[in-house]
């Protein structure tokens, strides 16, 4: 019968085939060769330990039930496992049993191996040796989500971070994959979760590292012939964030552990977080079946943030800190700083920096001589007089009109239009602005701004005319 060994392989393969996903027969028993088959012991070859393992972990009671049903009820299956420098080298095989009993005998059952005992799973970032409770999350403290601004740039992300947070492996969104450029608070957005992760279920293990960070210890493992060991140790993770996962860029080897990695957390229900420079359709350098994983999850992208938000973020810095700072030098920050958050809180600090080292305090003329420092002028120069201009030939009205006292409502809203964009896109202060704009004072120019925004949130049709403003200004 040991000729027919191809045949019964082939022929569990068919069954085994039809009761799980494609994806997951291509990639846990397409690459299985059979071996031999003796005394209705079958053998087969796989690539690795964690290949094996993984095979028992999810897939025992399939294979035990076909293999019974093609050889009878005193089928028996060994592994082989062709690994060269790995405990098991030599082709020296695991052999194993079906038992008759319960799925809990048969992963608990022991294991016969011609070599030395297995040895601890060392944890990368610590010690050999390490227990999984003990393992180190790598979290910022201070990346929390109470500390992360919500936006319109960033609200599907936010809110998607917050339900995994709360259920992590048990939503639709995993992998959750955030990206956006440098700068735009992806890593505290992932660590966030961690971090509640942590504080509502403390005896996961949850897990945040750089992409480059990894690379260096896969490569670290398998110069060392530990490679085993940095799979086993990825395998106990409950929640892993993997930060700038662009860099895996034409490192195949790294990819494809990874892959195996990916895979088998996803399939044993652990949370996974995943964060880019860009979406994954956009990925260059990265295989095929990797970033087809990327997309099983939600895809959320984080956007730079727009002005309301950017102040916001300024006042939850202010706040934080326990600083005093006038709110026109946050307006003229917040209108000047627009890439990233990165950047924003970076101009807060050198102002903050400037007026200690000085001792004075923090003022409009401090901000504007350190911003013109930090950031590069547009080619096109706005001013209060174009912008309001602009504003009246949007709604075709004199430029007189919005001096006057008239309180038409058509008046008093193309004025407010006209403050609201000349804070936003204009180094002038707030009572330079009202001054230019109907004699007004810095108050009304923060009341007609705050009502501009309470309008672009509730009125479509508002919000389209501010837009088209814009595009105009900015053209």
């Amino acid at each position: 019968m040991n000729a027919d060994y191809a045949a019964i392989w082939s022929s569990c393969l068919q069954i085994i085939k039809d009761n799980i996903p494609e994806i997951s027969f291509k990639t846990w028993f397409e690459p299985i060769i059979p071996v031999k088959l003796e005394n209705d012991v079958l053998t087969i070859q796989v690539p690795s330990v964690f290949f094996y393992e993984y095979l028992e972990e999810q897939f025992i009671e399939l294979l035990s039930k076909t293999l019974r049903r093609e050889l009878g009820p005193n089928a028996k299956l060994e592994y082989k496992v062709v690994l060269a420098n790995s405990p098991i080298a030599n082709n020296q095989p695991y052999t194993l049993n079906f038992p008759t009993n319960n799925k809990t005998d048969l992963r608990n059952r022991p294991v016969s191996v011609n070599s030395q005992e297995k040895p601890t799973i060392r944890n990368p970032f610590v010690i050999p040796g390490i227990k999984k409770l003990n393992v180190d999350p790598q979290l910022n403290a201070d990346y929390t989500f109470e500390k992360y601004v919500e936006g319109e740039c960033n609200r599907l992300a936010r809110n998607a971070a917050t339900a995994v947070a709360q259920n992590p492996g048990k939503t639709a969104f995993n992998p959750l994959f955030l990206y956006g450029n440098s700068g735009l608070g992806k890593t505290h957005l992932a660590q966030s979760i961690g971090i509640e992760v942590k504080k509502s279920s403390p005896e996961k293990t949850v897990l945040y590292v750089n992409a480059n960070k990894f690379q260096t210890q896969f490569t670290e493992s398998v110069r060392n012939n530990e490679l085993n060991n940095f799979l086993n140790f990825y395998q106990m993770i409950d929640v892993l964030i993997i930060d700038d996962v662009q860099e895996f860029a034409g490192k195949t080897k790294t990819q494809n552990t990874f892959f195996h990695i990916f895979n088998h957390l996803h399939q044993t229900g652990k949370q996974l977080i995943l964060t880019s420079d860009k979406a994954p359709v956009e990925l260059q350098g990265l295989e095929e079946r990797l970033l087809s994983r990327f997309k099983w999850g939600l895809a959320a992208d984080i956007q730079s943030p727009d002005f309301e938000t950017r102040v916001a973020i300024l006042r939850q810095k202010v706040y934080n800190d326990g600083l005093e700072v006038p709110e026109d030098v946050i307006y003229y920050i917040a209108s000047n700083v627009v890439n990233n958050v990165r950047e924003l809180e970076g101009a807060l600090i050198s102002l903050l920096a400037q007026a200690t080292l000085n001792k004075k305090e923090i003022n409009f003329e401090m901000a504007k001589s350190i911003i013109d420092k930090l950031v590069k002028k547009s080619v096109k120069e706005l001013s209060v007089e174009s912008i309001s201009q602009t504003v009246c030939d949007y709604f075709g009205l004199d430029l007189e009109l919005l001096q006057s006292k008239t309180r038409k409502r058509e008046i008093v809203q193309a004025r407010q239009i006209a403050m609201y964009f000349s804070k936003v896109l204009t180094n002038s202060s707030l009572s330079t602005i009202g001054a230019k704009i109907g004699k007004k004072d810095h108050a009304t120019v923060l009341h007609a701004c705050k009502a501009v925004n309470n309008l672009v949130e509730t009125d479509k049709e508002f919000k389209s005319q501010v837009r088209e403003i814009e595009a105009q200004l900015k053209s």
